[in-house]
């Protein structure tokens, strides 16, 4: 009979075989968690207040149902111009140390080349590092020569135009600004071409092309609405005719009293005064009304194309496991310009701004694009987690900035940020995870964020914010008490002022910031 000593004796070993092979993934009933598809929306010019979840009377369900779904952070900051927070957007870093300090204009300088560094890596190139098929559409804006475009610098698709925004109906006779597709110029047609329409078509289907890769994506769309110029379609543009005629002062009450209702400010909080004329005294406020209506069509059909992506994701199971984030690049916009006068703004023929409505678009706060006051800096960030990661929806009052985005999208897909990438050394990044902030936890009250453009400046340290002018002394404000920078208290607090002051200057040096004006004057020829 045979004995059975010899199964007894290795019966440890086998157990601790089984145990490792369960450990090496031998379940196969076990799953393995699915890296998410990511999304960055960004919108170009648009104010704080031009989203209903911030105020506004403009129709934006699809953002406003993202928003009450997910997070709304009311105290998210990005830079005062739309080159810099590109940069700043796809890297994680100050838009000086890109190269991208000002525009795409190369004035010889470390921080102002006009495309992105070498030593900065973009979201893009990391994720695509990593398992991820990366897509982008919409205006680039961050180096117009070739060498600098998105197919260069991570993306594996690309549909837009890498020369900057400006562009709604194609083509226009006012921009030379073409539209490409992997480096091929496309041909469009004029008949049905809208670029809010057309960016968000294109980046659907190459979600759809890369379905069997069986990989996550990662999706930047950066849209031109609601830049100017005013161009919208005739039915969008329907749906507000004679709604602004009542002028800047009442849209701004309206907005803010909307604003103090959904809890963005506390009722007691008295609003700034109006940065505009006033409407009885205008020559043609028929026009001017006008215009307000052209560019709440435009917001109304950017919000209807998120819908549609929307939609498309959800059809496709891939909404529950996709991180949405929607963002703007600056406040609105308060540069006057008129290329097409006589012509009624709104259709292709017409290239026009809307100005003073820029004070609208912020309510409450002061000032717009370019400058640092928070008119310029604020905007909403909305947050949209897949939905096996927990966090706190609703409002969040928490500080945080556009460099913060990258380490955010990194953190979702479980990557680290690279010391070195295709043999370049990559600077540090200066982001941190807003992930945190979605679960509860406060921003760290040591940290300080940093702004210049243009000679204008700002820094901001938990409730504290100083602010330079171009022209002016530096202000400080609480803004915990104060959050619409009207109280100037510098001379209450010299000591803070001058740690301030020693720190805003350390900063410019450790991140190639120059006094304005940064360019380099051209030697005059004898």
């Amino acid at each position: 009979m045979r004995s059975t000593y010899s199964l007894t004796k290795y019966l440890p070993i086998l157990l601790l075989l089984s145990f490792a092979c369960s450990a090496k993934g031998g379940d196969k009933n076990k799953k393995v968690p699915k890296k998410p598809n990511i999304i960055v929306i960004l919108a170009d010019d648009m104010g704080f207040s031009d989203l209903g979840c911030t105020g506004s009377e403009i129709n934006t369900p699809n953002l406003d149902q993202l928003a009450s779904d997910g997070i709304l952070f009311t105290n998210f900051y990005n830079t005062p111009r739309c080159a810099p927070s590109r940069a700043s957007l796809l890297t994680g870093l100050y838009a000086h140390q890109t190269g991208v300090g000002h525009l795409v204009e190369d004035w010889e300088k470390p921080g102002y080349k006009g495309y992105l560094s070498k030593n900065a890596v973009t979201t893009a190139e990391v994720l695509k590092e990593n398992g991820y098929h990366t897509i982008m559409s919409g205006k680039w804006h961050l180096g117009d020569d070739r060498e600098h475009w998105p197919n260069e610098r991570g993306f594996e698709d690309f549909y837009g135009i890498p020369a900057g925004g400006g562009v709604y109906f194609y083509p226009t006779k006012f921009l030379n600004r073409e539209v490409y597709k992997n480096g091929v110029k496309t041909e469009e047609n004029p008949d049905t071409f809208y670029s809010t329409n057309n960016f968000t078509d294109e980046a659907i289907q190459f979600i759809e092309q890369s379905k069997g890769e069986q990989k996550p994506f990662f999706l930047y769309m950066a849209q031109i609405a609601p830049h100017f110029p005013l161009q919208a379609l005739p039915e969008d543009i329907e749906k507000y005719k004679g709604k602004y005629e009542v002028g800047y002062h009442a849209i701004r009450e309206q907005r803010f009293a909307k604003q103090k209702e959904l809890g963005l400010f506390p009722e007691d909080l008295e609003m700034t005064k109006g940065e505009h004329p006033k409407w009885d005294e205008l020559e043609d406020a028929a026009t001017e009304a006008h215009k307000m209506s052209v560019y709440a069509a435009q917001v109304d059909r950017l919000d209807q194309n998120i819908g549609k992506l929307i939609d498309y994701l959800k059809k496709e199971n891939m909404y529950d496991n996709t991180a949405i984030f929607f963002l703007s690049d600056n406040g609105g916009c308060h540069q006057m310009v008129n290329r097409s006068p006589g012509v009624t703004p709104g259709g292709k023929d017409s290239f026009i701004s809307y100005g003073h409505w820029s004070n609208v678009s912020n309510t409450p706060f002061k000032l717009w694009k370019r400058e640092t006051m928070e008119g310029g800096i604020r905007t909403p960030f909305i947050a949209h987690f897949p939905k096996d990661i927990k966090v706190k929806k609703g409002l969040n009052t928490q500080p945080a900035h556009i460099i913060d985005v990258m380490t955010t999208c990194l953190e979702l897909a479980g990557v680290d940020y690279p010391n070195t990438y295709q043999g370049n050394t990559i600077y540090p990044s200066e982001g941190e995870s807003i992930l945190s902030l979605a679960k509860g936890q406060k921003t760290d009250q040591n940290r300080i964020l940093f702004w210049e453009h243009e000679g204008n400046k700002a820094l901001r340290q938990g409730d504290w914010k100083m602010v330079k002018r171009k022209k002016s002394d530096w202000m400080l404000f609480n803004m915990k008490s104060d959050p619409l920078e009207e109280n100037n208290i510098i001379d209450q607090y010299p000591e803070k002022a001058k740690e301030y002051t020693v720190a805003y200057q350390q900063w410019m040096t450790d991140h190639f910031v120059e006094e304005w004006p940064a360019k380099k004057k051209k030697k005059k020829l004898n």
